[in-house]
């Protein structure tokens, strides 16, 4: 059964029972616009306690918003009680849930008038009490009701409208722009993490350049990523970068990566040049040109600091950073060692360091020649040279005689070097190497 299926099957069992029903939110204008819904939600009169009778093996995960979660298998759907809720004195979360009994009660304490329809999923007649409909056909994100108040109340819709006008390709409507640019300071209200989820989505549903460029515009930007708005007109050297300043340079990055790609990857985009701005230097004598001494450096640690900021998990602030340390490293491909070329395709998730290359190149000076030697590189070299099995170990190295310390690191590596450069290919050969450069055990 698919998640629709499931979704009616649910409405069915609500109305079998005496109780009113509608598909809601975010489905229903996805299903208006002629797109797949990601998930649906049921919208109900019946209250939580009611919703789990009826569906025992449903998940009060979030009951006491008046939401329960029913499953079958990989299937989940959200069925929320009708309610009106009561003040926001943390800007985030209701201090109380008022249960309403009529749909229309429901839809004005929604977020913008495109995710505040229903639909009956039986006549497919849509309930339309604040205009979404009108709003779809205009292309325009407009708050329910007081836009002021609806920010208010949770101050994380401010990012969402801007996301919403991104990926529909929408205009946000001007009371509701003015009431975001009026509240953006008190953005840093939500939690970091509902803010790093929140950017993660504009980053990765195909319209990041739009998302970015309403987020500066609406003044959200500054508050919640001050690095990156610190990169408008921080000019750079034309020669490398002929398409303009960093901000214009990140902007036309963001601008290729496709729906749906890694968040690792989009953020990695949006941080590689981070370091640029503190470390610009102004071009001095007559054949000077402006300058980013250690941007690179200085930039990885920005993009740590900024990923703990956000919460980030450890592996993914790891891989972010990674990928800021490291995209300089293409301009040097053709002139590497084979056992520095090839630890440097070894990085994790060296996919993603090649496609922000791609990016880069794309979006500044044109030339993807390194580019295109590390794919012609990698499609002809066996993996196993570019990881071969340990010729020896530590345990070897102690049976043979040598004493443990810091140079069997040193040891242990120049084997590899070898091995990977191709001057010895087996274990004799690295006996005799760690023999000819280091004596014999003593």
């Amino acid at each position: 059964m698919d998640a629709r299926q499931f979704a009616e099957q649910i409405c069915r069992v609500l109305r079998d029972n005496g109780h009113q029903s509608y598909l809601a939110g975010g489905c229903v204008r996805d299903i208006l616009l002629g797109r797949e819904p990601v998930d649906y939600d049921v919208a109900t009169d019946a209250t939580p306690e009611r919703v789990q009778e009826l569906f025992p093996d449903s998940l009060a995960v979030g009951a006491k918003f008046g939401v329960i979660v029913v499953t079958e298998g990989p299937v989940h759907v959200e069925v929320a009680t009708f309610r009106s809720d009561g003040g926001y004195s943390d800007g985030r979360h209701p201090d109380h849930v008022e249960y309403a009994r009529t749909p229309e009660e429901d839809v004005k304490r929604r977020d913008f008038t495109i995710n505040g329809l229903m639909l009956d999923p039986f006549t497919n007649h849509v309930l339309d009490y604040v205009g979404g409909r009108d709003d779809l056909r205009a292309g325009i994100i407009r708050a329910v009701g007081n836009p002021t108040e609806r920010f208010s109340e949770d101050k994380l819709r401010m990012i969402r409208g801007v996301r919403f006008a991104a990926r529909f390709r929408y205009a946000i409507e001007a009371s509701t722009f003015i009431a975001i640019t009026k509240l953006a300071p008190d953005i840093l209200q939500v939690s970091a993490e509902r803010i790093r989820d929140e950017l993660t989505k504009i980053l990765t549903e195909g319209a990041a350049r739009r998302g970015f460029e309403l987020l500066d515009e609406t003044k959200l930007l500054s508050e919640i990523l001050p690095e990156i708005a610190r990169m408008k007109g921080v000019e750079q050297p034309p020669q490398f970068h002929p398409e303009g300043d960093v901000w214009t340079h990140t902007l036309m990055m963001l601008e290729q990566l496709p729906a749906g790609c890694s968040p690792t990857l989009a953020w990695g985009v949006l941080l590689h040049d981070v370091g640029k701005p503190p470390t610009f230097t102004p071009p001095s004598g007559p054949n000077g040109r402006i300058r980013f001494d250690q941007h690179v450096e200085v930039g990885t640690r920005m993009a740590i600091d900024v990923c703990n900021r956000l919460r980030f998990s450890n592996d993914d602030t790891e891989q972010i950073a990674a990928l800021v340390a490291n995209h300089l490293r293409f301009k040097d491909v053709a002139q590497m060692k084979l056992s520095t070329l090839k630890r440097f395709i070894r990085l994790n998730r060296f996919e993603e360091h090649l496609a922000l290359h791609r990016l880069d190149c794309l979006s500044s000076h044109q030339n993807l020649d390194a580019y295109e030697f590390v794919r012609q590189f990698i499609a002809e070299t066996p993996a196993e040279q570019v990881r071969p099995p340990r010729l020896l170990t530590g345990e070897d190295l102690k049976e043979l005689g040598y004493q443990p310390g810091p140079l069997f690191k040193e040891m242990i590596g120049a084997i590899e070097d070898a091995q990977l450069n191709g001057t010895i290919r087996n274990r004799e050969e690295a006996l005799q190497l760690v023999r000819s450069q280091y004596g014999a055990p003593k």
